[in-house]
């Protein structure tokens, strides 16, 4: 059958234009959601209880979280809580404000590399080597990048409570359903059960898995509300690395291997890069911080080229320490948003929107959320006992620029140029581009005599 080519050109003009038009309205869509006139830092709106902790969820529908295509949460979990294997529509980022705990995170297609031998019985008694993915432990400081659609778990084998904060990039474009985030449905409450495995026929089941039907009907049975967060009776026994900076030094030495042979006969695609990429790494450690000022405090950064698999999930992170009154400079995220979360102290956060308004002029404290949208300017002084904060970003490699220091624009524009854009002498234009040498930070001293100049 021969192509009639004004046929084939019209129909790929449509298919142009359909796509243009979606792409045009999901940018207007977001357009019209960043069109904040004021910011709010909130706690979280929605908590739901577990057997073995809690999970709190800030409002997704608030206009800054929509702005910025996220969603939050912060989960709880006791010692000997499990949660559930559960995966998600869109990446996400996990942070560990508190505790101590093994992970586990299957990878689609990836060998299952830990033999765990139990004792068994099924007709007669022999022995059975249990076969999974690896499984991680975790630490205070960690963050940990969970690519969309993976299955993970996490166990708290630790003596006190584990404390996360989730960021869940629901604007991703990964993310091909909307804007909920899918495990805020599985944390309801509900008298019926939560797993996926509860609607299909219990025939159908038995035969996937090769199980008679009464094994399919204990899976399918309601178990009450336990929620996602389960306590385990006896202690979960499963092969672990046996230390963490041994997991770490392998992890690292894996990727260093497949950085020295990419491109050649060894990269085999999948298995180098995915099922042996690092998916975690330590932002508490005060030596790894990547700006250092012994006045002012440190900020550590993570980005895909410290971690090259948030180059898949399109995003970032930051830590931040500030000491007593010390401040951060003014500056703007240029390709970002930036969803900030004070983990200790407080501070004093000024936001000013693109037509100078200003949108946020107020203290941050624990536990509390803000977003600062891209291209809104920002800065932050902490407040008598200092701050911490953990702050992510809708980029793989976040971007921003200071407005004064060593390092900002003002520094690089010509003294003729501040002096007529300021109407400023060319005097003051001088201590404005030079006065501070800090390249982020100011000093309690230096916000004092500006206030008594």
């Amino acid at each position: 059958m021969a192509i009639n080519p004004s046929l084939l050109f019209l129909s790929l003009l449509l298919l142009f234009n359909g796509c243009l038009a979606r792409q045009t309205f999901s940018s207007q869509q977001f357009q019209n959601e960043c069109q904040i006139n004021r910011l709010h830092a909130f706690a979280p709106q929605t908590r739901i209880r577990s057997e073995a902790g809690t999970t709190e969820w800030w409002n997704p529908n608030s206009q800054q979280l929509r702005c910025a295509g996220v969603s939050v949460m912060r989960q709880t979990i006791e010692p000997n809580g499990l949660v559930l294997p559960s995966f998600t529509n869109a990446p996400q980022l996990l942070y560990i404000v508190q505790g101590r705990g093994i992970q586990g995170i299957v990878m689609p297609g990836c060998a299952e590399t830990f033999q765990d031998s139990q004792q068994w019985q099924h007709q007669s008694r022999g022995r059975f080597q249990d076969q999974h993915q690896k499984i991680r432990r975790f630490r205070q400081g960690d963050i940990i990048a969970l690519p969309q659609g993976v299955v993970h778990w996490s166990y708290n084998d630790g003596n006190e409570r584990v404390v996360t904060i989730n960021l869940l990039d629901t604007g991703n474009s990964a993310n091909q359903l909307d804007n909920i985030p899918r495990e805020e449905e599985q944390g309801r409450e509900s008298s019926s059960c939560n797993n996926l495995l509860c609607a299909f026929d219990r025939n159908f089941l038995a035969q996937a898995f090769n199980v008679d039907q009464d094994v399919i009907r204990k899976i399918q049975r309601v178990r009450g509300n336990r929620g996602t967060i389960i306590r385990v009776r006896d202690r979960l026994q499963v092969v672990t690395p046996p230390r963490m900076e041994e997991e770490e030094r392998e992890e690292r030495q894996q990727e260093q291997r497949y950085r020295r042979t990419r491109g050649g006969s060894q990269d085999n695609g999948l298995e180098e890069t995915f099922c042996s990429m690092r998916i975690k790494e330590n932002l508490a450690d005060p030596e790894r911080a990547d700006i250092f000022n012994p006045q002012a405090g440190r900020i550590s950064t993570l980005n895909r080229f410290n971690l090259p698999i948030l180059q898949r999930l399109e995003l970032s992170a930051e830590r931040g320490v500030l000491y007593n009154r010390a401040g951060l400079i003014p500056q703007w995220n240029v390709n970002a948003h930036k969803i900030l979360y004070m983990l200790r102290g407080c501070a004093r956060v000024q936001v000013v929107n693109h037509n100078g308004d200003a949108v946020f002029d107020d203290n941050v404290e624990q536990g509390q959320l803000l977003t600062v949208p891209q291209n809104f300017a920002f800065m932050k002084q902490a407040g008598n006992e200092g701050a911490e904060w953990i702050s992510f970003f809708t980029n793989s490699e976040a971007t921003n620029t200071p407005m004064a220091g060593s390092v900002s624009f003002m520094r690089a524009l010509p003294e003729e140029v501040v002096a007529a854009s300021y109407q400023v002498s060319r005097e003051d234009a001088r201590r404005i581009k030079f006065n501070n040498k800090n390249t982020f930070f100011f000093t309690p001293s230096q916000s004092e005599r500006r206030a008594d100049a």
